[in-house]
């Protein structure tokens, strides 16, 4: 049964309530002060600085760390002030606080979401959500179309992607220090949902989850784990509109990177893979170089020569950084797919040729670096032998 917003909803399910220490205010832990200050933070944001990636991160971060934990442990002594914030929270969110707490305690309980019987706090918290809808409406209605609705629905998708990466192998967890500490625990899930009622500070104390149950991966980004890149190379030969997106932003990344260094005259391509856009766009900045493309498989080497019309060679062989190191006489630069099959760092430890342009996740930041896109997550180092 869906609980009121001052109850604690650590006891549905047979789960035990958490002990209510009663510390001022706050009935759990004195960190749940972070959680409300962050709160109003986020409302700061969307009233000074509105725009769509803070109008859709701000919900779909909001909804996984403060609203979560708020769901689950509501932070105050005072039902009273427990109602206040769950209404906050409603219009910070765009949608009755109490209604989503609902939807959430069922899924705990592996039950269905019933719409009936209606609860006065949805209705109370979904006047509100009506009222600020009819506000923005009738004194911004520009703001609302361009801004607010699109950043709420991308906010909505984020979310529900979340949820479902999730439990997309049954409960998963990730343990990346940078994600539990920007989601407060939020990647401990097999062990919240063995536990609902353990307050976030203490998630960390065990982990439960068998190596099955573990990604390298946080939710929303899991589909890379899922599709893999192989998968995304596949979407993009399928689509004019991508081909175009990636070489733009590849063009503008190796020719920021190639500034930094004398002109090549030979250039060793390390994997052809399914759409070439390295080779295209280098054999645009430098027409002059001779580029070998490199690749274990000689179907994807094939493939490539449809894009490439035999105006780069392509040889057939398996590439690591000790292999190509022979190549330091007569290549000026090689380049290392994301994709790259094998130890990335020896690139980096042991540069197979004069410069090594490798291809890298964004926050794996090497050498001299430039942003090859935010939306891909990747960034193109720069390594000098």
């Amino acid at each position: 049964m869906p609980m009121n917003p001052g109850e604690d909803s650590s006891a549905i399910c047979g789960v035990p309530r958490h002990a209510a220490v009663g510390i001022g205010i706050l009935r759990h832990s004195p960190w749940d002060a972070l959680l409300v200050g962050l709160a109003v933070l986020h409302g700061a944001l969307l009233l000074f600085v509105p725009s769509v990636p803070v109008v859709a991160l701000g919900l779909w971060w909001n909804a996984n760390t403060v609203s979560h934990n708020f769901i689950h442990l509501p932070f105050f002594c005072s039902h009273t002030a427990n109602r206040i914030f769950s209404a906050f929270l409603s219009l910070l969110l765009g949608l009755p606080q109490s209604l989503w707490k609902a939807r959430h305690l069922a899924h705990h309980c592996d039950q269905r979401f019933r719409w009936t019987p209606l609860r006065r706090e949805w209705i109370a918290e979904g006047v509100l959500v009506i009222l600020l809808w009819a506000g923005l409406a009738a004194f911004a209605p520009r703001f609302l179309l361009t801004v607010y609705l699109p950043g709420w629905l991308i906010g909505l998708a984020l979310c529900e992607l979340h949820g479902r990466l999730e439990h997309a192998r049954g409960t998963v967890s990730h343990y990346g220090r940078f994600y539990n500490w920007l989601f407060f625990n939020d990647g401990f899930h097999v062990e919240h949902h063995a536990r609902p009622g353990r307050h976030w500070t203490t998630l960390t104390d065990t982990r439960e989850a068998s190596e099955s149950n573990v990604s390298r991966w946080p939710a929303v980004l899991r589909w890379m784990e899922l599709a893999g890149l192989d998968g995304l190379e596949e979407l993009v030969c399928r689509s004019q509109f991508l081909q175009r997106f990636v070489l733009h932003v590849h063009e503008r990344a190796l020719a920021n990177v190639l500034s930094m260094i004398p002109r090549p005259r030979r250039v060793v391509i390390v994997g052809g893979g399914l759409f070439p856009r390295t080779a295209l766009v280098l054999r645009k900045l430098i027409p002059e170089a001779k580029l070998t493309l490199v690749d274990a498989r000689a179907d994807r080497l094939e493939r490539a020569k449809v894009w490439l019309k035999n105006e780069v060679e392509c040889v057939n062989a398996f590439c690591t950084a000790a292999n190509l190191s022979q190549l330091r006489s007569k290549a000026d630069v090689v380049v290392v797919p994301l994709a790259f099959r094998g130890r990335t760092v020896e690139f980096y430890r042991n540069p197979p040729a004069n410069h090594v342009l490798v291809h890298d996740w964004l926050w794996h930041r090497r050498g001299r670096s430039v942003v090859i896109s935010w939306l891909l997550l990747k960034r193109l180092n720069l390594v000098n032998a």
